[in-house]
């Protein structure tokens, strides 16, 4: 099986396609961005597929690295790395840390309305020397055969053209270039293929439909598009999680609808994703897999259906993960959001279990401050003459000026040793930038 959205898919009887090519379950890795062809149950929580099909959605030579931005360029195309991107197990450290420019990596995730990608999973891919972008085309040549991706100039003179309407390729067509760097320009790619995207291709009118991506267009909350497909709403949508209101560029959202005749995909409800404000790190209290919570650092973590779980342990080989394997002392690495704000309650986005460290961090809102002590999530953070403190802007800070510009509400990271359940002794303190 295989878990998308929330729903667990039976793939027994499924097909897989993987990048254009016959592949199988074993190919899939948790965070890549899939399309399922197949049935939900009236549960909502289980179906089953009838295709599964993954395509990456950029792959290519790193060309710069950011750290301290979080982000990477792969053939001219800013990818941003956040706390919602998984990564192979073969990078040695899960992070920008882990790569290295002219690393060839595959990406997968959301495109944003600017471009850029939001990466929800990254790896390394050293066996293709053919590279892949995809577009809207820009700046099309008929004459000199090139067009544009953003700043990267595509070549298609020799190219096999597939799937155009028409054949031909027109400026505004959505398209995945495929081929190889021109040596002497690592702006241009010389493409082999070029292929024709049609965002809702895989689907006929009539047909129902879950998307999650984010809003790259948007007019109106009854006029907008999610990863390029466009999207209407009516008085009888749903809206979960906030209101039509809240509809706007690069919002994160979950569509569920019908395709209409116009090639629309007109939705019976939308679903808001939370915002990820609270990051653990630390060991397992307890666990209630039946109850679907766990307990670390006293906090009071539930998981639901769209909890996505990763295991870069040495604990399993590849095996899923499920809240049933976590046990008590496991070193999970846990992003989500306080719901609802004020209750000390996280609901996780994601879990990862790592090897044990004696170390913990946690990032959340703070609750209550009183030097030099100060509570985030009901833990007690301890700070010494050890502690070293920042402010928002990664200037150090003396104890008594950290004190003075941290408040009830304000966002801080902290990474220090677990004293007790529920205090941590402060080796560093953070306040965090509120953008």
């Amino acid at each position: 099986s295989v878990v998308v959205n929330g729903v667990r898919y039976d793939t027994s009887a499924a097909s897989f396609t993987v990048d254009d090519m016959p592949g199988t379950e074993a190919d899939l890795a948790v965070g890549q961005v899939v399309i399922i062809k197949g049935v939900i149950d009236a549960d909502g929580l289980n179906g089953s597929a009838d295709e599964v099909i993954y395509d990456d959605a950029l792959e290519g030579p790193i060309s710069a690295i950011d750290v301290g931005a979080g982000t990477i360029t792969v053939l001219g195309q800013t990818v941003i790395i956040d706390s919602g991107t998984s990564f192979d197990d073969d990078l040695a450290v899960n992070g920008n840390e882990g790569l290295q420019v002219n690393d060839v990596v595959e990406i997968s995730g959301f495109v944003s309305s600017d471009g850029s990608i939001i990466a929800t999973r990254i790896e390394r891919d050293d066996d293709n020397d053919e590279f892949e972008r995809k577009g809207i085309v820009e700046s099309l040549d008929t004459s000199a055969l090139t067009f544009s991706l953003g700043n990267l100039v595509v070549d298609y003179s020799a190219a096999v053209l597939e799937d155009f309407p028409g054949g031909e390729i027109a400026d505004g067509n959505l398209v995945e270039a495929e081929g190889t760097l021109d040596p002497n320009d690592p702006n241009r790619l010389i493409a082999s293929k070029v292929e024709f995207e049609d965002p809702l291709g895989e689907f006929d009118a009539e047909d129902d439909v879950e998307l999650e991506g984010l809003v790259t267009r948007f007019v109106s909350s009854t006029d907008f598009d999610v990863n390029g497909i466009s999207v209407t709403s009516d008085g009888d949508t749903e809206v979960d999680n906030g209101s039509a209101a809240d509809i706007a560029l690069d919002v994160r959202i979950e569509v569920e609808g019908e395709v209409t005749a116009g090639g629309v995909l007109l939705a019976d409800e939308i679903e808001f994703r939370l915002d990820e404000d609270t990051s653990i790190d630390a060991t397992v209290d307890a666990v209630d897999a039946a109850a679907g919570t766990l307990t670390v650092l006293g906090i009071s973590i539930t998981t639901d259906a769209l909890t996505r779980f990763e295991d870069q342990s040495s604990l399993t080989d590849d095996m899923p993960l499920n809240l049933s394997d976590i046990n008590v002392g496991d070193y999970l690495e846990i992003e989500g959001a306080e719901s609802p704000a004020g209750s000390d309650i996280v609901v996780a986005t994601r879990i990862e279990r790592e090897d044990d460290t004696d170390e913990v961090a946690l990032s959340g809102i703070v609750d209550a401050v009183a030097q030099p002590t100060l509570t985030v999530l009901g833990v007690t953070i301890e700070t010494n003459a050890e502690t070293e403190f920042e402010g928002a802007d990664e200037q150090t800070l003396t104890a008594a000026e950290f004190f003075a510009a941290v408040s009830a509400g304000a966002e801080i990271e902290v990474t220090g040793v677990e004293s007790s359940d529920t205090v941590i002794i402060a080796e560093e303190i953070e306040i965090e930038d509120d953008d």
